[in-house]
């Protein structure tokens, strides 16, 4: 609840939704009738059957439209629902915040009826195919190597998924860690990284040196020559991945 009460001031703002993405979220609910939400945050991708959210973070519970659905203040280890809830149960970018990830599974397993839906990523390749992390801030990804959750002990826990990638678009609409892949200058932003917990939770000292490189390869064009193929994707796949659970 700390994190986001002090990072998650601007997510209203740099958080929105991408509507390709809620459309590969909503369609790994399948038919559900009713949906829990998990770490919900400011709302995004919620669908119209939630109802339910839950969020540790009263800064991000004020974020909340007006119209979205029901919200408490509650950790994923500690879900104040009955047994068997929801048809579906999602968590999206979250599960690498909790204090009990066991626990937390446990709880989703215990609310869902029938599916569980976990936005998560890989990152092993988020580390080798990630510009950014790989060529200018090794300390982010450092610092994401302490709390990452391997889509492995994810599957382990859930007992078994299937595991779907993400493509990041070019104009991604929600500002998450890749999601400014193709628009260099955004990390250049002191809101637009408010809005990364990678960036935010590493600390401005640390990432310093590794931006004032990158403005210097804006500046300088090294930057468009280096990724100049990059500049002709549309998409592209860094290790986001949705992973579904029957149960």
């Amino acid at each position: 609840m700390a994190t986001y009460d002090s990072l998650g001031a601007t997510y209203a703002r740099t958080r929105q939704p991408d509507p390709r993405i809620a459309a590969q979220i909503h369609a790994a609910l399948g038919n559900a009738s009713d949906v829990v939400n998990v770490g919900a945050g400011s709302g995004s991708y919620e669908p119209p059957q939630t109802v339910l959210a839950v969020e540790p973070s009263q800064v991000m519970l004020a974020q909340r439209p007006p119209e979205s659905a029901p919200a408490v203040q509650a950790v994923a280890e500690h879900l104040p629902l009955r047994d068997n809830a929801a048809d579906a149960v999602m968590a999206l970018l979250t599960v690498h915040h909790w204090a009990d990830l066991a626990a937390g599974i446990s709880e989703l397993r215990r609310v869902a009826r029938r599916r569980i839906v976990i936005l998560t990523w890989d990152q092993r390749i988020f580390r080798e195919r990630f510009w950014l992390v790989r060529d200018y801030l090794p300390e982010a990804a450092a610092f994401d190597d302490t709390r990452t959750v391997p889509t492995d002990r994810l599957a382990g826990l859930l007992g078994g998924v299937r595991e779907e990638p993400v493509q990041v678009p070019h104009d991604c609409a929600d500002g998450f860690g890749a999601a400014f892949w193709r628009r260099p200058h955004a990390y250049l932003d002191p809101q637009v990284r408010a809005g990364i917990s990678m960036l935010a939770q590493t600390g401005e000292d640390a990432v310093a040196p590794g931006l004032a490189r990158l403005a210097d390869d804006l500046t300088t064009g090294r930057w468009h020559t280096r990724y100049a193929e990059l500049l002709t994707h549309e998409t592209i796949d860094v290790g986001y991945r949705l992973l579904l659970a029957d149960l």
